[in-house]
């Protein structure tokens, strides 16, 4: 065998011997036990007898997993633009500061904060008696535009736009970090010969920065389509397991499904969320491989 057989043979000996824990570890603790739940799915919670199709017949005629599954939806198409957006305005002013770490490590604070000081924050600044509601009732008696605002924004619709501002406020670090990690990547001669050129901020920005961010933004979006899925803890401690029905999120409901001991339909509704969020996924990876 020669030399360069050898070297690929040792090469691809590493391969394994580093992919095949994790592909095991993928296989024991995540691909098993979903093929477990789907079982499940199509089977009885008590007797575990075969069930067809009535599951997921259930689930879909269920009008607390309806709305829950219009939440969710309206919450993930809501937070990622504002996210996204966000994040790169504030990458770009930051990229042009010369003196820029202390800002991004005071942006990662809110990843490292506890999500019960979290929630506690946003209970203490959005109850009734809270600390929105003092500055506004302040306001109002200065300009005597209006008296005392008293308004509960967690049982109230407003609780959406709370929990929105929460999710954006605390993934907001991680998003400007990876937008920052992008636009240094882009040529700097690249920008100053556009400039030479006579191209202006905004032209320069459309052309060359943002095809050069593609990148950044397909990890930007998947990630935050997934965090979007993690916001329950948040919802959970701020307004309980059946909170105003704009907050009633998928988790809520697995959560009360799995109190009341209703695995099957339990079992359907995460075979239902598993296969949307792949799809969703590989679809968006198929519209940056196009593009």
């Amino acid at each position: 065998m020669t030399a360069r057989g050898k070297m690929g043979k040792k090469k691809r000996r590493f391969f394994y011997l580093f992919v095949l824990p994790g592909f095991l570890g993928i296989m024991i603790f995540v691909l098993l036990p979903f093929l477990d739940v789907v079982k499940r799915s199509f089977t009885t919670a008590v007797t575990g007898e075969f069930s067809a199709g009535k599951n997921y017949q259930a689930i879909f005629q269920n009008q607390a997993f309806l709305l829950a599954v219009k939440n969710t939806v309206r919450f993930t198409l809501v937070c990622i633009p504002i996210l996204v957006t966000l994040g790169l305005a504030v990458a770009l002013a930051l990229n042009c500061l010369k003196e820029k770490s202390l800002i991004k490590s005071a942006y990662l604070f809110p990843l490292a904060m506890p999500t019960a000081t979290v929630v506690m924050v946003w209970k203490l600044t959005f109850y009734k008696q809270g600390f929105f509601n003092l500055f506004l009732t302040r306001i109002g008696l200065l300009t005597g535009l209006w008296g005392e605002v008293r308004r509960d924004y967690l049982g109230t619709a407003a609780a959406f736009w709370v929990l929105v501002g929460s999710y954006v406020w605390k993934n907001m670090g991680y998003t400007v970090i990876l937008w920052l990690a992008g636009l240094a990547g882009i040529s700097g001669e690249m920008l100053e010969a556009a400039k030479v050129d006579g191209a202006g901020g905004w032209q320069r920005f459309w052309r060359i920065m943002l095809p050069n961010l593609k990148g950044s933004l397909y990890t930007i979006v998947i990630l935050s389509f997934l965090n979007s899925f993690k916001i329950y803890r948040e919802a959970y401690l701020t307004a309980g397991a059946y909170p105003d029905q704009s907050i009633y999120l998928l988790q809520h409901l697995f959560n009360n499904w799995f109190v009341n001991l209703e695995l099957d339909k339990m079992a359907a509704a995460a075979v239902c969320t598993g296969g949307i969020l792949m799809v969703a996924i590989l679809a968006l990876q198929r519209l940056w491989e196009d593009e």
